[in-house]
């Protein structure tokens, strides 16, 4: 796609504004890192137009802080300060979930955790409460079979309004990828890791 110019024009009917103005699902996979990054740097995009974001991590533990986090935290602060930007909210998987604060035995359950977290975000889907949905690490309780993954397609496939949302996470289940309006698999070809170095802070958190 040169110069962001389409390679292709579908015979659909809308306008060229209708067609840049429709939701977007996007699924970054793989096993290279950068993935989250990537889907931060887009709700980093979204903050500035304005758009309303809601990040959810599944699978990191709720007491773990990464950068990104307090960055947009941050950001949603500026905004309810100075109207700059819009409004974010950041969620994490378990006692995370402030829905589940008052259920503490769902809260020690990671598959009910992540069926009460997507319940939740599908309750909000349907609303159109956000408008940029970052789903971190989502991929993980739909291959390990926590939550149905066609529920999620259909859900996502029925949002209503202009909600975008990035899904990231190793081995994202076909019928996610084949949903996706854009798909990212990133390859790892070198890490420090692989000559025994560990993470670094402001590398990999």
């Amino acid at each position: 796609m040169p110069q962001g110019v389409p390679t292709a024009i579908p015979d659909d009917g809308l306008t060229t504004r209708q067609r840049r103005n429709m939701p977007v699902l996007a699924v970054h996979t793989g096993d290279g890192k950068g993935k989250s990054t990537a889907a931060f740097g887009m709700a980093m995009r979204a903050w500035n137009a304005g758009m309303k974001v809601a990040v959810f991590q599944f699978v990191k533990s709720a007491k773990w802080r990464v950068g990104e986090e307090s960055a947009l935290t941050a950001l949603g602060e500026l905004h309810e300060s100075t109207g700059q930007g819009g409004p974010v909210e950041w969620h994490k998987m378990g006692q995370g979930w402030s829905w589940l604060r008052a259920n503490t035995d769902a809260a020690e359950d990671h598959a009910e955790a992540a069926r009460a977290g997507w319940a939740e975000i599908a309750r909000r889907l349907a609303a159109a409460e956000h408008d940029f949905y970052v789903l971190d690490e989502f991929t993980y309780p739909l291959h390990w079979g926590w939550i149905d993954t066609d529920d999620v397609v259909t859900a996502l496939r029925e949002r209503p309004g202009r909600q975008h949302v990035v899904i990231t996470g190793r081995r994202a289940p076909q019928a996610l990828i084949d949903s996706a309006d854009l798909v990212t698999e990133m390859h790892k070809i070198a890490h420090p890791m692989d000559a025994g170095r560990k993470g670094q802070k402001g590398i990999e958190w």
